[in-house]
């Protein structure tokens, strides 16, 4: 790399960090001035990246990396507000708390949840839902049962495919009846993987 070649390359670095600073700045400055309404972050875990949005009231959402930001955002955009931007440090308790739920030092959230994505019948449901303690399941008919809808099953099954907050609120514990794992938003894959988190399945053993 001559000198040319390497003026270039710091010089797009220093751009690249004084964007990131001023970006950083910028959602500080809104979240003092009350000017941003949906705050996002990205989160690592072991399902993947899920991308967190918190509002003033509490997390709104937790998509997972498959799901199209795009469209996440402009639901976001639609339904709570325009007014979106990336901020680590409105989504830190968030963040946090789904950090040490994966590192298994945490076995319930503490979070304020901001419910307005969420429908009149899939509040119930997912009430119900929330109150299924860490490592133990449920069936959507116990559920069903449980909001004074015994023949809604099916419904039930529906609204937690839509559950608009997965993992902090745990439609994951929530099984067929006779223990087949059913559906998940998120893909079986991944709900077979945080019930073996929670000890609900045992590990698979490395031969």
């Amino acid at each position: 790399m001559n000198t040319s070649d390497l003026k270039r390359l710091t010089t797009a670095t220093d751009a690249a960090s004084r964007s990131s600073v001023a970006a950083a700045r910028l959602a500080g400055l809104a979240a003092d001035g009350h000017l941003l309404d949906v705050a996002i972050a990205v989160v690592g875990s072991p399902v993947g990246d899920l991308l967190v949005a918190v509002t003033p009231r509490g997390l709104a959402r937790v998509a997972f990396q498959d799901e199209d930001r795009e469209d996440v955002l402009r639901e976001l955009a639609a339904r709570l507000s325009p007014r979106i931007l990336e901020s680590a440090a409105a989504s830190d308790e968030a963040r946090r708390e789904l950090d040490e739920y994966f590192a298994g030092r945490r076995t319930r959230f503490d979070l304020a949840v901001d419910r307005r994505l969420i429908g009149d019948f899939a509040k119930k449901v997912l009430g119900a839902t929330a109150r299924v303690p860490f490592g133990r399941t449920t069936t959507y008919g116990e559920v069903a049962a449980r909001i004074g809808s015994p023949g809604a099953a099916r419904a039930v099954g529906n609204a937690l495919g839509s559950n608009p907050i997965p993992i902090v609120i745990p439609c994951h514990r929530v099984l067929r009846s006779g223990g087949a794992l059913g559906g998940y938003g998120g893909g079986v894959g991944r709900k077979e993987r945080l019930l073996r988190l929670e000890g609900v399945l045992p590990t698979p053993m490395l031969g």
